[in-house]
């Protein structure tokens, strides 16, 4: 069952009513997508955040507008930099029984073997790109790398299979690997650089 979160419509995208939603604890927002035309709303700040706390950044949100009932997702937000409050949320409308594409948050294990043995974890995916009709998007895409060594990478395609939703990525591309400890200096052209090079001070000798 949905997590449900109360709007109403406002009529007016003017910058001083926008501050008066925001001074009276509100978000404008705006809400569009299957069957439903571009929207401005209001939602309240608080039971946002108490919302997105339940059902995190992908989840199906029931949003409540007026006494319409709409399957939502958050598609995209704005926060003031200087108070990391959020000041604008866009909510896209989806149709249940159909894909939609999301991205999600990749998190790895902490124990692969090769960070135990001195390497160094790169992840060099974040994200995943998925496809999957929303009740199956996961939240984070939580990945085991215990038997990761030095030197090796986990790839799309190791694990694929591991999830219900497609993963639109190519099989070869490495999501995280492990690095070799770095033991000596290297120089700008990747050659070794000696730390203490020795050095003669003394006065140069002429040939006889």
């Amino acid at each position: 069952m949905s997590t449900v979160l109360s709007a109403k419509s406002r009529t007016s995208e003017r910058r001083s009513q926008l501050s008066d939603v925001r001074n009276q604890g509100n978000i404008p927002a705006v809400v569009y997508g299957y069957r439903v035309e571009n929207t401005p709303i209001t939602i309240n700040s608080a039971e946002f955040l108490k919302t997105m706390r339940e059902v995190g950044r992908n989840g199906v949100i029931s949003l409540d507008l007026e006494g319409k009932k709409l399957n939502v997702l958050l598609h995209e937000y704005q926060e003031d930099p200087l108070r990391k409050e959020v000041i604008h949320a866009d909510f896209l409308v989806v149709d249940m029984s159909v894909e939609i594409e999301a991205s999600v948050r990749v998190e790895l294990s902490e124990d692969a073997v090769g960070v135990k043995s001195g390497g160094v974890l790169q992840t060099l995916l974040h994200e995943l790109s998925v496809t999957a009709i929303p009740d199956e998007i996961p939240e984070v895409i939580h990945l085991d790398i215990a038997n990761l060594d030095i030197g090796e990478s986990l790839t799309v395609g190791e694990i694929r299979n591991q999830f219900s939703c497609k993963i639109n990525h190519e099989d070869d591309e490495p999501i995280a690997n492990i690095q070799p400890p770095r033991t000596e200096e290297e120089d700008p052209d990747g050659g070794v650089r000696e730390e203490n090079p020795s050095e003669d001070n003394g006065d140069p000798v002429e040939n006889v």
